[in-house]
């Protein structure tokens, strides 16, 4: 176990380089099992999920070849097994996409029920139904969601909630689908449209991307190809967050501003300087932050990945601000430990009620969650002392070396051993 301690005080300042996006990489990964040739993923983020999806596929006899630049090539020629087992999924709930593919292509899944971040339900109703109405049989044993199909058929499925992993599994499920497969009330997050975009490339009929319905018209098979995933928009959120609570002035680069303007926005009304070109977004901060009011929503709005930051920020804001969190229902653990670095934050229901303070002081916080340990790291480089933020295997899970980013930016941070 590592922890990592934080002095805070230091305006951050520099410039540094956005990473691959985690919730892109995990489901073209799993999309590598449909194609029949292979494929070549670009821009992959090194984060223990990612590591995690990789030993899975691995332990389906499914071949690896990691390349120069974090380029991952897969081929699944060598496949021998259909099976994710509950020691690597119960660790991260991505691992339920493989299901989707598994059954598409070669008629078998058996997929343990998932674990990840404790921020609230996320039911597999959706991705078992979807999956049942395009003709699979389903079994839920001893933990296990276990299918079989001869092939799967096209059907209309209308989604009861907007689910970024439903989407996605269903999709990938629908392109070697036999006919027509319409999702409705589909998730139109930019990591969904990354997936749909790399299948079409492979040879998929997906039209609607980017918008809530997709219609998939079902092929006999994919090729392999070479794609990059994009850019991490929730990666970038977080640095532009830090740069802002701690008055500092940074330039994030090979990143994709239009992939969160919403966040933009709100941190613009908070009083920050934001420039931005085709791929680089800088950030001057020139006084306290003004406190602000979020609401998460699906995209286009406000991404509930952003909603620990930003309760981060108001925390050391002028005035008073209210989150209100609509995505998941036990998503503010993290006020409970910036309360004890002296955050006024009172929560009601879906509602975090903060009031800004001059400062934090430091204090030993856990992380409960991946976006929670993100928004800890945040108030600590702004309170007084240091702070230690234990449980860090969190954020490990979608931050890319997160403390030597914020070092190369000045911040005073260090990884160390329990």
């Amino acid at each position: 176990m590592e922890r990592l301690l934080i002095r805070g005080g230091t305006p951050l300042r520099g410039e540094i380089r956005v990473s691959g996006a985690k919730n892109a990489a995990l489901p073209v990964m799993a999309a590598t099992l449909l194609a029949d040739g292979p494929m070549f993923v670009g821009n992959i983020p090194h984060l223990h999920d990612v590591t995690t999806t990789m030993e899975l596929l691995g332990r389906m006899g499914v071949e690896l070849t990691v390349h120069e630049g974090m380029e991952v090539e897969v081929n699944t020629a060598t496949i021998e097994g259909f099976r994710a087992p509950y020691e690597l999924v119960k660790t991260m709930r991505a691992s339920i996409l493989v299901l989707g593919p598994l059954l598409a292509r070669f008629g078998r899944a058996e997929v343990s029920l998932p674990g990840g971040c404790a921020i609230g339900s996320r039911p597999v109703d959706i991705h078992v139904g979807g999956l049942r109405a395009m003709g699979a049989e389903i079994d839920l044993e001893d933990g296990y969601i276990k299918g079989r199909a001869e092939r799967l058929h096209g059907a209309r499925i209308r989604m009861d909630v907007s689910t970024v992993t439903g989407t996605e599994n269903l999709m990938m499920a629908a392109v070697l689908a036999r006919g027509t497969t319409v999702l409705e009330n589909a998730a139109r997050e930019p990591e969904v449209v990354d997936l749909a975009e790399c299948l079409n490339a492979m040879g998929a009929r997906i039209a609607g991307i980017g918008t809530s319905t997709l219609t998939i018209e079902g092929v006999e098979r994919l090729e392999g190809i070479r794609h990059r995933v994009l850019p991490d928009r929730i990666e970038t959120g977080t640095y532009l967050a830090a740069a802002a609570i701690t008055g500092g002035e940074v330039k994030l680069k090979d990143t994709a501003p239009g992939l969160l303007e919403a966040v933009l926005d709100k941190l613009r009304e908070s009083g920050a300087e934001v420039q931005t070109g085709a791929d680089w977004i800088a950030l001057r901060m020139p006084r306290r932050p003004r406190a602000v009011d979020v609401e998460t929503a699906p995209y286009p709005g406000f991404p509930t990945d952003m909603q620990a930051q930003l309760c981060a920020v108001n925390a050391i804001a002028t005035g008073s601000g209210r989150v209100t969190e609509t995505v998941f229902e036990n998503r503010f653990m993290h006020c409970l430990e910036m309360q004890r670095m002296g955050a006024d934050i009172h929560v009601e229901g879906a509602t975090a009620y903060i009031r800004g303070v001059e400062r934090l002081r430091a204090a030993p916080v856990i992380a409960t969650d991946l976006r929670a340990s993100a928004s800890l790291v945040l108030a600590g480089l702004v309170a007084e002392g240091e702070t230690r933020v234990d449980r860090i295997y969190h954020i490990d899970r979608g931050y890319e070396c997160i403390e030597e980013k914020l070092a190369q930016l000045g911040a005073d941070i260090q990884r160390v051993p329990d």
